[in-house]
């Protein structure tokens, strides 16, 4: 009787450490399965393809220029050097061009501290509107006179709104045409992933 006893809770013994070995087994598979979900690195060219840019190709250096800004100061694109830049192509008279700034701001307002720029690029309008309209609608980032459209015509800037992003080097990422939600989900994330990785050269 006692041999039996015995016989049972060696039996209840073993298969209760089979139990827990199947258990951590389980518990071992699942946190490897986390941990290679959170080490994948973001697909970048849905980035592109969510937000509808054109990727550039590669290396290619965005044309400098050097226009004035609302209170007269002349300033030029390498002095946005080792920062990521939204390069916006825009006029008060374009409607859409008019929707998205406020996006624009809440992404430079946000991202602005991380190295972001915005620089909003006006067509032939005088110093007066633009500085109005800056005002009226509150906005904060770096707006430039193009006052002969001669910066539009070296980027091929026609059909506005058009926005180029240029990486910390200088060089362009990619082109996107019309009216984008500048501060949705999926922009913040793609300028995020341009100030971290790029920044870091993970990417080509």
């Amino acid at each position: 009787m006692v041999e039996y006893g015995l016989f049972q809770m060696r039996k209840l013994t073993g298969v209760s450490i089979s139990i827990v070995l199947c258990l951590l087994a389980v518990v071992d598979s699942a946190e490897g399965f986390l941990h290679k979900r959170q080490e994948r690195a973001p697909a970048e060219e849905s980035y592109f393809k969510k937000l509808g840019i054109d990727r550039s190709e590669k290396n290619v250096p965005a044309p400098d220029f050097l226009l004035e800004d609302l209170y007269g100061r002349r300033i030029g694109l390498k002095g946005f050097r080792g920062k990521v830049v939204l390069l916006n192509f825009w006029a008060t008279w374009c409607p859409p061009c008019i929707q998205e700034m406020p996006t624009m701001e809440r992404l430079h307002r946000e991202l602005n501290r991380e190295g972001f720029e915005v620089v909003a690029v006006n067509f032939r309008e005088s110093r007066e509107e633009v500085r109005k309209f800056f005002t009226e609608i509150g906005l904060t980032f770096t707006a430039l006179l193009d006052k002969d459209g001669k910066v539009f015509e070296k980027y091929g800037a026609w059909g506005l709104p058009v926005t180029y992003i240029i990486d910390q080097k200088g060089a362009l990422v990619g082109k996107a045409s019309g009216y984008k939600d500048w501060h949705s989900r999926d922009a913040k994330a793609f300028f995020r992933w341009l100030l971290n990785e790029k920044s870091k050269g993970r990417t080509e």
